[in-house]
């Protein structure tokens, strides 16, 4: 049985063999249960397991798929579903401001809407903030169907409608949480996409099936912390839930190089394990597989992108000899940054380079490149609509011949409107030189003033979410 004490501080040297990070550390509390069709009783689980973790100090709780219940069959299943404004939504809320906890409620039956799919279900997976607030929800998309002729149908799409769009990370206390849901696990597409979006942590509550889980369960789980460096946390429902269903157990917390942290014995309980960013960020950086990634190969995944990282996790950003407020970022990506300029040609003249300090488009690996141009493809769009523009010209300045001043790879996006020059050309004469010359009477922006134009396009990506 792994050890539920583990810290992080003991992973760091022992795996990477450096000294902790001194970062702030978060305990979190993953838990197990054994659902029946008995809803009242389940939640009286369920609100001992958060005093549980709440005195053990954790930040966040996190619950398996359907821990409001497990059903005989879809008709008891329908009836006993709920909607989201339902009892069981509110008493969790309550709860999570009563204890001063986060919740992760792996997956409750939210009842449909829709009328061509009243006789189905949601699994909907909730977020729940320590002040109550329902922050993200995430309908389970891969559903488990198995149809084999005269032996055996157990097909999730009879009675579950399946959702049409992953949720972008969610901002906790712990970290970014990536939401998925049991069968979501083997499919790592899913995972590379939470983790390409911002996610440090993507858990998977589960009812994994005893013959599935005893053959997958922990190898799945190892394989999507590794694959995206993320922490991986994984509720799970164990035991006997009625004459027809039991549940593998083994709720877990993986860590970022694919240790396993916690596992909680047989039977309802919980395990903890503490959550280091510090930790997150030593792995990414001394294993850097987002910039060796081969896109050009085999694409990207996650290419529409499930969101973009706030750029305020760095206070800033190292452009060339240049430092950038993140004030003045108002896009990021893993590997690119988006950024208002000191003194633009034109009104909303942007500016885009990678994160990593690289002079000139042939010191990007390939992984960087697709980011870098995908970003420029984003954020065009949103410049020409706010500036109001109907074309843009898009400019490398790739080496000082060219007029590059900054020894940091750029793109210069300038969103154009009729009769801006009284020749086109003009445009690629102002650039070489908008930023030659200055002195102490040249007229540049005021922090504020970027960091207020900033924030009006960051509004943009926020909404994209």
């Amino acid at each position: 049985m792994h050890s539920s004490f583990m810290t992080m501080d003991n992973l760091c040297q022992a795996k990477h063999g450096r000294e902790s990070s001194g970062n702030p550390k978060h305990l979190i509390a993953v838990c197990q249960m054994t659902s029946t069709a008995d809803k009242d009783e389940n939640l009286k689980t369920m609100m001992d397991l958060i005093s549980k973790g709440s005195k053990r100090g954790a930040k966040m709780v996190f619950f398996p798929e359907a821990c409001d219940y497990i059903a005989e069959s879809k008709a008891e299943s329908l009836t006993l579903a709920e909607d989201l404004d339902g009892h069981f939504v509110q008493q969790c809320r309550k709860a999570a401001m009563v204890h001063n906890v986060w919740l992760s409620i792996g997956g409750f039956h939210q009842k449909s809407k829709a009328a061509e799919n009243v006789a189905k279900i949601i699994n909907t997976h909730l977020v729940i903030s320590d002040q109550g607030q329902i922050e993200a929800t995430y309908a389970k998309s891969h559903l488990f169907d198995l149809d084999i002729p005269g032996k055996i149908r157990l097909c999730e799409s009879d009675y579950t409608v399946p959702g049409q769009k992953i949720t972008p990370p969610v901002p906790t206390p712990i970290g970014r949480v990536g939401l998925a849901t049991c069968y979501d696990l083997r499919f790592p597409e899913m995972s590379l996409a939470l983790a390409q979006g911002g996610a440090h942590i993507l858990t998977f509550p589960s009812a994994f099936t005893q013959v599935t889980g005893k053959a997958h369960w922990e190898t799945l789980l190892r394989a999507r912390a590794i694959e995206t460096q993320c922490y991986v946390v994984a509720a799970a429902q164990t035991g006997s839930h009625n004459s027809k269903r039991s549940s593998h157990g083994h709720s877990m917390v993986v860590d970022p190089w694919g240790e396993v942290l916690a596992e909680a014995p047989e039977g309802p309980g919980l395990c903890v394990a503490e959550v280091d960013l510090g930790c997150l960020t030593k792995v990414r950086t001394d294993m850097p597989v987002w910039q060796h990634r081969r896109p050009d190969l085999y694409g990207r995944v996650g290419g529409g992108g499930a969101g973009c990282i706030s750029p305020d996790d760095e206070s800033s950003y190292q452009f060339g000899h240049v430092t950038i407020s993140s004030a003045q970022v108002f896009y990021r990506s893993n590997l690119s940054i988006a950024f208002v300029n000191i003194k633009p040609v034109l009104p909303g003249h942007m500016l885009i380079s990678p994160i990593r300090p690289a002079e000139t488009l042939a010191d990007l690996r390939p992984a960087e490149v697709t980011d870098l141009f995908m970003t420029v493809q984003r954020v065009q769009q949103v410049v020409m609509q706010h500036f109001g523009a109907s074309s843009a010209t898009v400019a490398v300045q790739d080496g000082p011949e060219a007029g590059q001043t900054v020894k940091h790879v750029h793109i210069h996006i300038l969103p154009r409107k009729k009769n801006d020059f009284s020749d086109n050309d003009d445009v690629y004469d102002e650039l070489q030189n908008h930023d030659k010359g200055w002195n102490p009477d040249t007229k540049l922006r005021s922090e504020e003033e970027m960091s207020k134009e900033s924030e009006a396009l960051r509004a943009y990506f926020a909404k994209s979410l």
